[in-house]
This record gives C-alpha cells, structure tokens and sequence, in this order.
C-alpha cells in the first residue's frame, strides 16, 4: 500500500500537484502589491513576475527598464516585479531628484549586491552599504581631482603614442582595413588605467595576450552563465549570497587580487610615491583608520578598490568610445565637423595633444554626450530605502528596503526632452538646450552624492581616443558592421551584440 492511495504511481502525481500548488501559491504571494496601494502595476507571471525576458537573456535589463517607462507614460511611478519581490520604478524627474539627491540620505544605499563574503567584488564603491560607503568614497576622491588629472596626462600621452604606433603598423592607406573597433579602445583604455592608477607598464597593444587584456575580457564576456551571475548581482542579491557568485569572475578574481597585492607591496618596500591610486591606497592601510562596521583598512577589502576601478574604468570608458566611432561612420558629416575642431586645435599646438585641449573643444563634448545619451553604460539607477518614505505630494509610501530602480534609459530616449530620441544629434548638448533642458532626465554617470567617482577620468580617456585617431583616420561603415546597433540581450551593461563593432579605417591625409 502506497503513502496515500493504493498506488505509487498516483501518489507521486499527488505529491508532484500538491508542491506545484504550493510554490504557485509562495511564488504570487506578494503580487498585487502594488494594486493594493493604489500604484499602477504591469501584470506579472506566476514564478517570473515581468522578468521573464531577462532570466532568458532575451532582453538586456536597461530595456526591459525602458518598456516600462514607455507603457506607464503619465504616471509617476509604476509597480513591477522581479520573480516574486515587488520593485518600484519611478518615472517622474522631481521624485527622481528627491530620491537620487534631495533625500539621499534615506536612499543612500544600491539594491545591487555583490556577495558579502567576495570581499573584492562586495567592498567597493559601487555595492558596498552607508556609513562606510561614504568614508571610502571620501578617502578615493582626491585621486580624481582635475588636478590629479593634470598631473597624470603626460602617462596617458605614452598610451596615446603606443596607439598611434600600432595603427601605423596596420598600414591603413588607401582602402584602409577593417578593425574591431571595442577591442582596440578597451586595450587602450586598460593600457591608461595600468600606467596612471597602478604604476604598471600593460602595452597591451604590444602584447595582446597580456594577462591584464585576458582577464578584463574575460569579466564582461556575457555568455550564457557569465549573462545569468551578472542578471542575479544587479536584481537578485539573495541569489547572488546563496550561490556565492563572484563579482569579478573566479580566474580574474585570483589574478587581480595576485596581481594588485604584489604592486602594492613592491611599492611599499620601495618608498617610492608616483601620486597614483597604489600611493593612496598605502596611505590608507597604514594610517589609523579605525576598520568600519563593514570594511577594514587592509586584505580584499583594500584591494577591492583598484580592482573595482580597473573593471569599471577601462569597460565603460571603451564601450562610449566604440559607440561614438561607430555613430560617427554611419553620420559622416558630424565626424567631419568634428575632424575639423580637431585638427584646428592641433594646429595651434603644433601637433600636440594637451590637456586644456579635452575639455575646451565644444563639438568633441557635444558627440560624447550625444554618444552617452543614447549608450549610456549602465541604463539605469537603482536604490533601496533604508527607512519608510513618505513622498505626501506624490501621494506615496514606500516601505523600508523597497527596491527603487530608475529608467536612465527610458528618459534619454524620451522625447519630451530629447525630441526625435533616435537620432544622433550632438547639437543637443549645445549650450542654449542644455540650459533649456530640465534635472534629472539626463544622467549617464548617475546623479547626486553616489554619482560615478571616474567621471572626469573616464571622460579623458574617451576624448583622448577619439581625439588621436579622427585627426589621422576616418572610420567608415564595413561589411560586417552592424546597421542598425544591436545591443547584447545578455549584458546587464550597455554592449553591442557578441562585445564587437567593426568599422573600416582608413589613413587622411591631412597635408591636403
């Protein structure tokens, strides 16, 4: 005789039935939160809520944020969910100024998480909780300083003549060749993090299969697994401590942390000081500090920093380059404008590349923003309420530890402030619209007090790039470009399709 009837076999069917019914029943449990308080809510799928898409990498995180923001035009929020956890995104520029900086103080924490025991993916600026967020962020923020950048530029000069040298080496006369346009910026960019933050001589462009380049790579290949542990550290953290995924990867982990602790060592027993991110790092571990609640002065939790600077440094900062190459091929009349600034600018220096000359070319600032806008790194913003919220003229309470996530993406392409939003248009970011424009609708380095700590940085290294290859190169569409853009459905950051852009360059002649 069986458990329940007279049959095994009806038994199990029993058994089967009664945990569907019972994790149907845990998994909708909380839906129609949202209803309940009067907050319009998308309709959600019983064990997926509206995340379906995005747990199948069939849709990147930043545009699933997007259909929201476009389908709940007119109100100011919107309710969805996230498999059962009820998450608020909120559409309405005024709320978003209170959350993001008139009442940072009741949002200062990110939803996101790494995993607390991967000290190098957790203690960082991006994931790591108030108060020590804040004393960590204060004691970094000297090294970005537009001084610091003054004094670093002749180091990204070396990186610059180490491009020039390679392209010149591809002899790109007459028809040119085609190149894979994110690979040569992210070598770039990791080249200018190595030498100007950590003192190390990377060259990747010498030696393409340098650690360093393998390793980087290796973090932002959105493969299927690589896709999934980056979906569960942005929306699902308490998957993310169950599964102990690593922030970084298992293999880059080990090695930068191999890497990182050598350097910091070396210089240590040296003395010497290069007035880099290692020199502040070491002023960090032997001060007096006293170790906070959630971080201590030495170990992974100091590593974290430059590792967490290297990933996100050289990544964002290559990917806005490749996009800005690739819009200006496909629109040749703004990169000849902008060749034109460029050239004029260098013919003042009589050929050199100075510092002055990235942050007083107009046009070239122009093509950035526009290229920011429309690729913005990370599409989104997210918070957590550290205490309930009240917002009386929104007629909204949200409760303690409520997931808040904000469309970046969905008011960059909105176009009551960015009209006709899918045309790449620099003249936007002229001065008279962008006094015209209103706070808080356009932020591709985020806003308030947990605003990017590298934007100066990553600015630099994107204009450095465009500024030496378009005054001795045009880029121009290849066969195996992609028109129009696709954008990787697996990525939770902004990426092309498969990580790649190729484009045709071609050597000007610019004697003519």
């Amino acid at each position: 005789m069986a458990l329940i009837t007279v049959y095994w076999s009806l038994d199990v069917i029993i058994i089967f039935l009664t945990l569907m019914a019972t994790a149907y029943l845990y998994m909708t449990r909380n839906f129609k939160y949202w209803k309940k308080r009067g907050i319009l809510e998308m309709t959600p799928t019983p064990f997926f809520g509206n995340f379906k898409e995005c747990l199948f990498l069939k849709k990147a995180p930043a545009y699933f944020l997007k259909d929201i923001y476009d389908e709940t035009k007119g109100v100011p929020y919107a309710g969805f969910y996230v498999l059962d956890k009820p998450f608020l995104l909120v559409r309405d520029r005024e709320l978003i100024k209170k959350i993001l900086v008139k009442d940072f103080n009741c949002f200062s924490d990110r939803y996101n998480s790494a995993d607390p025991a991967d000290r190098i993916g957790y203690a960082n600026l991006l994931f790591i909780r108030n108060p020590a967020w804040k004393t960590i962020r204060t004691k970094l923020t000297p090294f970005f300083t537009s001084g610091k950048m003054k004094k670093m530029f002749n180091l990204m000069l070396i990186c610059v003549k180490n491009l020039d040298e390679y392209l010149n080496s591809l002899q790109l006369e007459g028809e040119g060749k085609t190149i894979e346009v994110k690979d040569l910026s992210a070598k770039f960019t990791t080249d200018i993090i190595g030498g100007t933050a950590y003192g190390l001589d990377v060259n990747s462009f010498k030696n393409p299969d340098a650690e360093f380049r393998k390793y980087g790579k290796m973090m932002f290949q959105f493969n299927l697994i690589r896709g999934l542990e980056m979906l569960a550290i942005f929306f699902l953290p308490t998957v993310t401590r169950l599964a102990h995924l690593k922030m970084f990867g298992k293999q880059p982990t080990e090695f930068l942390r191999k890497v990182f602790w050598e350097t910091l060592t070396q210089r240590m027993k040296s003395g010497i000081k290069r007035n880099d991110l290692i020199d502040i790092l070491i002023e960090l571990k032997n001060s007096n500090n006293k170790d906070l609640q959630d971080f201590t002065f030495d170990g992974d939790d100091l590593l974290a920093q430059p590792v967490s600077f290297f990933a996100a440094g050289f990544e964002t900062s290559s990917t806005t380059t490749a996009f800005a190459l690739y819009q200006l091929a496909v629109e040749p009349e703004i990169q000849n404008t902008l060749r034109k600034e460029i050239l004029e600018a260098l013919d003042e220096t009589n050929g050199e590349i100075t510092y002055d000359m990235t942050s007083s070319l107009p046009y070239l600032d122009m093509v950035v923003s526009e290229t920011l806008r429309m690729y913005p790194p990370l599409g989104y913003i997210n918070r957590m309420t550290n205490q309930t919220y009240e917002a009386p003229e929104f007629n909204l309470v949200i409760e303690k530890g409520t997931p808040i996530y904000i469309s970046m993406l969905g008011l960059h392409y909105d176009p009551e402030y960015f009209p006709n939003p899918n045309k790449f248009d620099p003249e936007r970011f002229n001065e008279e619209n962008k006094r015209s424009r209103p706070a808080c609708v356009y932020f591709p380095f985020g806003e308030g007090p947990h605003a990017c700590i590298g934007i100066r940085f990553g600015l630099l290294q994107t204009k450095l790039t465009l500024l030496q290859i378009l005054s001795k190169y045009e880029v121009t569409p290849c066969e195996e470009t992609m028109v129009p853009m696709t954008i990787d459905p697996r990525a939770v950051l902004t990426v092309p399709l498969n990580g790649v852009i190729h484009l045709n360059f071609r050597e000007i002649n610019t004697c003519a």
